[in-house]
């Protein structure tokens, strides 16, 4: 099976880098999903979670704030104002 090659990077440096099968993040005009095959698109983010489901079946996740996301030939390049990991708030 194709995977996508994604990098995730901060002003300061590469956070993330691997093989993936499905990247959602927070568009400026809505959610967006990336799958393999994907059209190239470059699009602004806002802010919210960004998603990566990597080739071996992990979910990760990040909190991200403004910056882009560029799609071209399976390979996704996500360049963010700030970052940080994603925590569950959900009550219990």
């Amino acid at each position: 099976m194709a995977d996508l090659e994604v990098d995730l990077v901060a002003a300061d440096g590469k956070i993330w880098s691997g093989r993936a099968r499905l990247v959602s993040a927070p568009a400026a005009d809505g959610e967006i999903g990336i799958l393999v095959g994907h059209t190239p698109v470059l699009t602004v983010l806002r802010r919210g979670e960004l998603r990566v489901k990597t080739s071996d079946g992990e979910a990760l996740r990040w909190m991200v704030d403004g910056g882009f996301l560029s799609v071209d030939s399976d390979q996704v390049t996500v360049v963010v104002d700030s970052v940080e990991a994603a925590t569950d708030t959900a009550a219990h």
